[in-house]
């Protein structure tokens, strides 16, 4: 068993250095000339990723554990904004058709639901819009948009890209990202905030 630490770094020490490590990371994002001005990597995919969803006629969204539940609050901004949003797993959730969009989160992109999640979506006509740190990676190959977020993936234990457990930098960018592209779109619509408010859940 490794010793535990007598002199254990404090909470706004941790805080600190997680939003640096966020500010960094979008950054390197945003200077990324990773196929730069194509819907592959590079800060030209984000706004691919945009106009993707302006002209879905459906948004599914899709992800796996902490990363899913990231997507989820973007999810949850589209359906605010008017667009028709639904959760893959959810009971309720329709088939997926020609003229919807699969917007999926996976750092790795490598899951094998992802990955079949992935390939049913684009049998069926539908377009996937990918959120990874891994621009080679299965799910990357079958999405008409990939973005790529320079951080570590979940097994990444090196602290190289980043100084956090797990997956955690990957899936506190795509939060941001999504509010992001959701802020971009709003904008666009020229709706007010009291016309979106409305559509916020009543029954909680």
């Amino acid at each position: 068993m490794p010793t535990r630490t007598t002199v254990p770094l404090r909470v706004t020490e941790s805080l600190a250095a997680i939003a640096a490590e966020q500010a960094d990371a979008i950054r390197r994002f945003l200077a990324s000339d990773v196929a730069a001005g194509t819907a592959s990597g590079g800060p030209a995919s984000v706004e691919s990723a945009a106009a993707e969803l302006r002209a879905a006629r459906r948004v599914f969204v899709l992800g796996a554990g902490r990363s899913g539940l990231a997507l989820r609050m973007t999810a949850m901004r589209l359906m605010h904004l008017g667009l028709e949003v639904h959760v893959v797993g959810e009971v309720t959730t329709p088939a997926i058709a020609a003229g919807d969009v699969l917007l999926v989160a996976s750092g790795s992109g490598s899951p094998a639901a992802i990955v079949r999640a992935a390939e049913t979506a684009t049998a069926a006509g539908a377009r996937v819009t990918a959120i990874t740190t891994a621009p080679a990676s299965p799910l990357a190959a079958l999405a008409a948009v990939t973005v790529v977020i320079p951080a570590a993936q979940k097994q990444d234990h090196g602290g190289r890209l980043s100084i956090q457990y797990s997956g955690g930098l990957f899936e506190q960018v795509v939060v941001v990202l999504g509010d992001a592209i959701f802020h971009s779109l709003w904008t666009a619509s020229g709706a007010t905030a009291d016309e979106l408010w409305p559509r916020h859940a009543n029954l909680e």
